[in-house]
């Protein structure tokens, strides 16, 4: 695509931005003007671990939090860290957004994930393993346990585990096996009663098979008592190797580089390149080895011998090893010990007017503009609701839908197979690049094709992420029209129960013209040029938000009403903070609002006095995009799938859809109101990119919950009257 013929075209009816100063160039900005992305992330994951440790919150909300915290560091070794030390290796790698080599960068990684690692144990050993006694949750050794507790867990050794364990032998005969990604293992030393030979062998533990918290009585009581499965194992290790002496044995878990890199190609065929790929990814070159802080240094020296594991890759820990498995804890039925039951609200446009009478989404949509903010709001009752009607409405014609991200058993996917199965038009977009979502991605979009979907995968080079659905129905005068919904999170319905997002349902004619340009774009060979209330990244996008971030600067230097409001998941993108900061200069209010990765610097005298960052955590991952801005008093307001980073502006189809609807704009401004208040908790950046909690007031009291606070006013909202 021709990025030079592509031009931004705002609606007409949009307030045309100030001209722009045909003479001056731009004030040089400092160098030092970014953080460093990858340390700002595990900042974040640092806010993460923060409400582990915050005593105020429900005792198994704060273990699940620790999982969390787990995870996403597997996550950002497998990736992030796997692909920076790729292009050290392979001499691709080129210093950061803040000048800092790379190799440097990998040891500031490694120094400041040791200590959070050695954190995240001690706040689980030392912090929540006494608590969760004291509520009757105990995690014990097996030589802790009563006899008949024992006995039963020998039973269950024996009939459940003992059959699905692969012991490996390594001599001579038997070379060092192959370590799995994130598999949890035993070392074994064994020694030879006759002979004296000391041997080494390696046990894997099947915890994906198996559950990693062992419970030793009835499921339901008021105590529970686990042992963890690596230590029911290890108690029986003479079962195991009869005949030999077991001398000693210690816990280990290997991190692999599990980016998947497809190269693309127009002749391949993209669903066979991506599963050749997914094998691959299993035999990644490991990047992180831990190991429990008792392995004694003859073990560590054959593994990191064997792996090719540097000693600053080495994470020597206390306690148990991938505490992800702690989301087991969180299935308790214990309601003291979580966050109060939350039933999420059918938006009052989608309530029906009497008690019996049944929903009609499209009616709905036909009056007006419709915004709803899930987990608060149902995605049962909204955006699955609104796919079932389309699906099983004879006067529909045809259904066009992205799909990123879905659950296996997902019922988008099905009313997308009724749909077809009753002979409309159905286009599904699936994104089979999706980060560890691409089995299953590949294993439902067969599945899909079966039922007579047309399948698309997209552009070639880019990912498709934008949130997109369109239905075209035939009305009564006969005359066709659109029904549209464009979201900020995926058509999940699992993950819209603890995903904070946004979604616009809607018929208006500019955002349908604008649906069916960006699908045929997105499934034939359209290369559109404008669009009318869209933004669509990656031609227009930047683009488009320049222009506004530099309107606002220009309406502050006339002496106009100017500010701008952005809530992303990540702030990385140099030109539009380069952008904010020009704006802040010129004396433009900027507030960002972000759950992750912030590259910007707020606060600096010169730079950005006049720019405040928040983040917000909590019971619901914050994942809205939110783009407003001012304008002078005719406020622009945008919401969509794209974060500020290059991958989301350069290599992704993203879209981002104005809101036009006053209550709409005075919703979202009430949202950042709240957010943006010394009574809110929330987290604060300052310009060395320090985050500080703010979550109790002078008085020692709490500051306001953001999500409880929303939770219990969308609740109590009502059908309006039109």
């Amino acid at each position: 695509m021709d990025d030079e013929a592509v031009a931004v075209a705002d609606a007409p009816e949009d307030r045309a931005a100030p001209a722009e100063p045909a003479a001056e160039a731009p004030a040089e900005l400092p160098g030092n003007r970014y953080i460093d992305r990858e340390l700002s992330w595990l900042a974040f994951n640092g806010r993460v671990l923060d409400l582990a440790q915050d005593d105020s919150l429900p005792l198994l909300e704060r273990t699940n939090f620790l999982a969390i915290f787990a995870s996403n560091l597997d996550e950002f070794f497998m990736v992030r860290v796997a692909g920076l030390k790729r292009r050290i290796l392979t001499g691709l790698a080129v210093p950061t957004n803040v000048g800092t080599p790379p190799k440097a960068v990998l040891a500031d990684i490694n120094a400041a994930a040791h200590v959070m690692q050695i954190q995240h144990a001690e706040t689980f050993q030392r912090h929540l393993r006494p608590l969760l006694e004291e509520q009757g949750i105990r995690i014990v050794d097996v030589d802790d346990l009563a006899e008949d507790e024992r006995g039963r867990l020998a039973e269950v050794f024996s009939t459940q585990i003992f059959p699905v364990l692969m012991p490996l032998a390594v001599d001579p005969a038997h070379p060092f096996p192959y370590i799995s990604g994130l598999s949890l293992n035993l070392a074994v030393r064994v020694r030879h009663p006759k002979s004296g030979h000391i041997d080494f062998a390696r046990l894997k533990i099947p915890a994906g098979l198996l559950p990693r918290f062992v419970q030793t009585g009835p499921q339901n009581g008021p105590t529970a008592t686990f042992v963890l499965l690596e230590d029911l194992i290890a108690h029986h290790l003479s079962e195991l190797f009869p005949g030999m002496e077991v001398l000693e044995h210690h816990v280990f878990r290997l991190t692999r580089n599990e980016d998947v890199e497809v190269e693309e190609d127009e002749t391949e065929n993209l669903l066979q390149a991506l599963e050749k790929e997914l094998l691959r990814r299993r035999f990644g070159p490991p990047i992180r080895l831990e190991i429990t802080e008792d392995m004694d240094a003859r073990t560590l020296d054959l593994l990191t011998t064997e792996l090719g594991i540097g000693e600053d890759e080495v994470y020597r820990l206390p306690g148990p090893l991938d505490l992800g498995g702690l989301f087991e804890l969180n299935k308790l039925d214990r309601p003291a010990l979580h966050y109060p039951t939350a039933v999420p609200a059918t938006a009052p446009a989608f309530t029906p007017g009497e008690p019996n009478e049944k929903p009609d989404l499209l009616a709905a949509i036909r009056e007006g503009d419709v915004l709803v903010h899930h987990p608060y709001e149902s995605f049962a009752t909204s955006v699955q609701a609104f796919l079932e009607q389309a699906a099983a409405d004879p006067d529909v014609l045809a259904i066009k839908q992205t799909l990123y991200r879905t659950s296996g058993d997902s019922p988008i996917v099905e009313a997308l197979i009724d749909a077809a199965e009753a002979g409309k038009q159905v286009l599904a977009l699936v994104e089979i690049k999706a980060r560890f979502d691409e089995q299953n991605n590949i294993d439902w979009a067969r599945k899909l094709e079966r039922a007579g979907v047309h399948v698309v995968y997209g552009l070639v080079g880019l990912k498709t992420h934008c949130k997109l659905a369109l239905v075209v129905r035939r009305e009564a005068d006969g005359r066709l029209k659109n029904y549209c919904h464009v979201g900020t999170g995926n058509y999940n319905p699992k993950t819209s129960r603890i995903y904070e997002d946004l979604g616009l349902f809607t018929s208006d004619d500019h955002v349908a013209r604008d649906l069916v340009r960006l699908f045929n774009q997105l499934s034939g060979y359209a290369i559109e040029k404008k669009f009318r209330r869209l933004l669509v990244a990656p031609l227009h996008l930047r683009r488009g938000l320049l222009k506004r971030i530099n309107a606002e600067r220009m309406h502050a230097e006339a002496g106009r009403p100017a500010r701008i409001r952005i809530k992303v998941n990540s702030m990385v993108d140099e030109s539009i903070i380069d952008a904010l900061y020009r704006a802040s200069q010129a004396g433009v209010e900027v507030q960002v609002w972000v759950r992750g990765i912030c590259s910007l610097k707020p606060g600096e005298p010169g730079l950005s006095d006049n720019i405040v960052v928040r983040s917000i955590l909590g019971r619901y991952l914050e994942h809205s995009r939110i783009f407003s801005f001012l304008n002078d008093g005719d406020p622009v307001t945008y919401i969509g799938s794209a974060d500020m980073m290059h991958r989301n502006l350069d290599r992704r189809v993203e879209a981002l859809v104005r809101l036009k609807r006053p209550e709409h704009l005075a919703e979202l401004d009430a949202l950042f109101d709240a957010a943006m208040s010394d009574a809110t908790a929330s987290w604060h950046l300052d310009e060395v990119g320090i985050w500080t909690r703010h979550a109790k007031g002078p008085d020692g009291e709490p500051l306001t919950d953001l999500q409880a606070s929303v939770q219990q006013a969308l609740s109590s909202r009502r059908r309006p009257t039109r």
